[in-house]
């Protein structure tokens, strides 16, 4: 039996993205981790106040990203993540770990009281910029079975962005949701070719069509084309600052738009009232 499904509430749930600085150890690292963590949880504290659904904590900023990162990222995203479960304890949190390191992911998660992951390379194989990202599934479910987190959901990336899928071009996008469904993913996301691109509107139709599953949208959402995505279960959007250090930008988190919206910076506030004066239908909890 599958859990009850996160962003159940309404179609179209806001998942904020809080973009860790760079870790200690990582190439770019350049703050103490308390620092990093305290930024973290302002980023979280607007978002929340904003009036996000959820948030997922991410180390964007730990370039370039490696298939295997060390101990040390997985101890200092459990701090970090740890902090932002206090800062929000009422929203639906998760994290993501790049490029693919789902299994201290989900240690991370069930140690920091999370709700959920974000998992690259769950199904099938892709090249990415780190590599080649095998399958996964099999050993991160019997992990998961084995540490008794088995309430930590698992949202994966199908088709994903950054990567060449040359390797199943003849498995379409929508055969890919459904072979995640059947190996146990708990929803799946979909996204454009990188990231702040859209999503393609036919490719959700389709993946809507084939799963049962929720169906996440996780890069390019903007004001202008979120009517195309309502049928999504939720809307995966970030700091308009996301690209840059966030030690020269938690003061501006407030400011927060939809990737990439030619209008330049969006208010959270205004996009999510925005979104909530469009039709969104409510669903039953996904299952």
């Amino acid at each position: 039996m599958r859990l009850p499904g996160l962003f159940g509430r309404l179609k179209a749930a806001v998942v904020g993205v809080v973009h860790v600085g760079a870790l200690p150890g990582t190439p770019r690292s350049s703050l103490p981790l308390t620092q990093i963590t305290d930024q973290a949880c302002q980023e979280a504290e607007a978002y929340k106040d904003a009036g996000v659904d959820g948030l997922i904590v991410e180390n964007m900023h730990d370039l370039p990203y490696t298939v295997c990162p060390g101990p040390e990222v997985t101890a200092a995203m459990t701090v970090v993540s740890a902090a932002v479960r206090q800062t929000c304890p009422h929203l639906t949190l998760g994290v993501q770990i790049l490029c693919a390191a789902n299994q201290q992911a989900i240690a991370v998660a069930l140690a920091a009281g999370l709700d959920f992951i974000r998992a690259e390379g769950f199904v099938f194989s892709h090249v990415a910029d780190e590599g080649i990202i095998n399958a996964c599934a099999g050993n991160l479910l019997r992990y998961r079975k084995q540490i008794g987190a088995e309430k930590i959901q698992i949202f994966a990336d199908i088709k994903k962005k950054h990567s060449a899928h040359a390797l199943t071009a003849d498995v379409s996008v929508a055969e890919t949701a459904s072979a995640a469904e059947l190996f146990m993913a708990d929803g799946v996301v979909l996204t454009g070719t990188a990231t702040g691109l859209p999503a393609d509107p036919q490719e959700l139709k389709e993946v809507k069509h084939a799963v049962k599953i929720p169906v996440l949208i996780g890069s390019g959402v903007t004001l202008e084309n979120m009517r195309n995505y309502l049928d999504a279960n939720a809307l995966i959007i970030a700091s308009s600052y996301s690209s840059v250090p966030l030690q020269t930008s938690i003061r501006d988190v407030k400011n927060c738009q939809v990737p990439f919206n030619k209008q330049g910076v969006i208010m959270m506030e205004a996009f999510l009232l925005k979104l909530t004066v469009l039709p969104r239908c409510p669903s039953m909890l996904m299952m």
